[in-house]
C-alpha cells in the first residue's frame, strides 16, 4: 500500500477543496477494500451521491468517506442532522472510512472504518441552526462524535503511517459483526458497556467496576429497574462474543487493542 497521494491527478485544479476530494477519494478506490466480503476493490458511487461515496459490487455494503488535513479529532464536522439520522437508521445505512493526511507531503497519516452497527442516533451531535440572515436560515447541521465509539468499532487500516496487516484488519471487523443483528435499543446498551470498559484504566477489571457507572445507566434508562441485572447480561454477551474475557467470578479482562488513537 503506496501512503502518497497521486498528484498527477490534480494538475487541472486549483480548488483546494475539489483537491483534497480527488486525491482522498482516488487514494481510497486504489487501496480500499471491502471489510465486509474481502473483495479486493470498492466502486465508486457518482460525485455528490446523497447516499454514500463507495460501495462493494459483491456483497454491497456502502462505505462514506470523510477526511480532513492533520490529525483525527473527537468531532468530526457533516451534513444536514435530520439526513445523518436517516441514513444511519435506514437499512442501507454506510459504514464510514476516516482519513486523515499530512498536506506538506500529501501523505496518508491514518485510514480507519467505523463499522455501521456501532453508530447510533446519540453520536449524532445536532449543531445551532443557521441564523436568520444566512443564506440557508435555519439549516441544522452535525458532528459525529468520534470520541464516543467504542474502541472495539475503530478499526484502522493504517495508523500513525504505518499499514496494518490485512489479516488484522479483517479479524477486527468480524469481531464487531456481533452487533449486525441486534436492534438499536439493544445496541445502544451494548455501546454504553463498552465505552465503560474502555474508561476503566486497567486491562484486568471486577464488575464492581462497571456498577460505579450505575447511576449514569438510571439516568439514560429511567425505566429500567434492574440496571445491575442488565450490566451483568450484556457484559456476558460481550464475553459470549470474544470481546472481553471471563477470568473468573466476577472478574473479566480486556483483549489487548492497538488501535485506540482518540483516548
Amino acid at each position: 500500500m503506496d501512503l502518497h497521494f497521486n498528484l498527477n491527478l490534480i494538475s487541472q485544479y486549483t480548488s483546494n477543496s475539489q483537491i483534497s476530494r480527488v486525491l482522498t477519494e482516488s487514494w481510497v478506490k486504489e487501496n480500499s477494500f471491502c471489510l465486509d466480503c474481502n473483495n479486493e476493490k470498492l466502486q465508486q458511487f457518482n460525485n455528490n451521491s446523497p447516499v454514500a461515496d463507495f460501495y462493494c459490487s459483491n456483497c454491497s455494503q456502502e462505505y462514506e468517506l470523510k477526511s480532513k488535513n492533520g490529525s483525527l479529532s473527537k468531532k468530526i464536522v457533516d451534513g444536514a442532522y435530520h439526513s445523518m439520522i436517516n441514513r444511519i437508521e435506514a437499512d442501507n445505512n454506510p459504514n464510514f472510512f476516516f482519513l486523515t493526511y499530512n498536506k506538506s507531503n500529501w501523505c496518508v497519516k491514518d485510514f480507519l472504518i467505523i463499522p455501521k452497527h456501532y453508530f447510533v442516533s446519540e453520536f449524532i451531535e445536532k449543531r445551532k441552526p443557521l441564523s436568520d440572515t444566512a443564506k440557508r436560515a435555519g439549516w441544522t447541521g452535525c458532528n459525529i462524535l468520534l470520541e464516543k465509539i467504542p474502541t472495539s468499532g475503530r478499526i484502522f487500516l493504517v495508523k500513525n503511517s504505518e499499514v496494518i496487516k490485512r489479516n488484522l484488519v479483517i479479524e477486527k471487523w468480524k469481531e464487531t459483526e456481533f452487533l449486525k443483528n441486534v436492534n438499536h435499543k439493544s445496541r445502544g446498551w451494548l455501546i454504553d458497556i463498552l465505552n465503560y470498559v474502555d474508561l476503566i484504566p486497567a486491562r484486568t477489571f471486577r464488575l464492581e467496576d462497571i456498577y460505579k457507572f450505575e447511576f449514569e445507566l438510571r439516568i439514560k434508562y429511567p425505566n429500567n429497574n434492574f440496571i445491575k441485572d442488565k450490566i451483568r447480561q450484556q457484559l456476558q454477551l460481550l464475553r459470549d462474543k470474544g470481546i472481553i474475557e471471563f477470568i473468573s467470578r466476577g472478574t473479566y479482562k480486556k483483549k489487548n487493542n492497538n488501535y485506540d488513537l482518540l483516548r
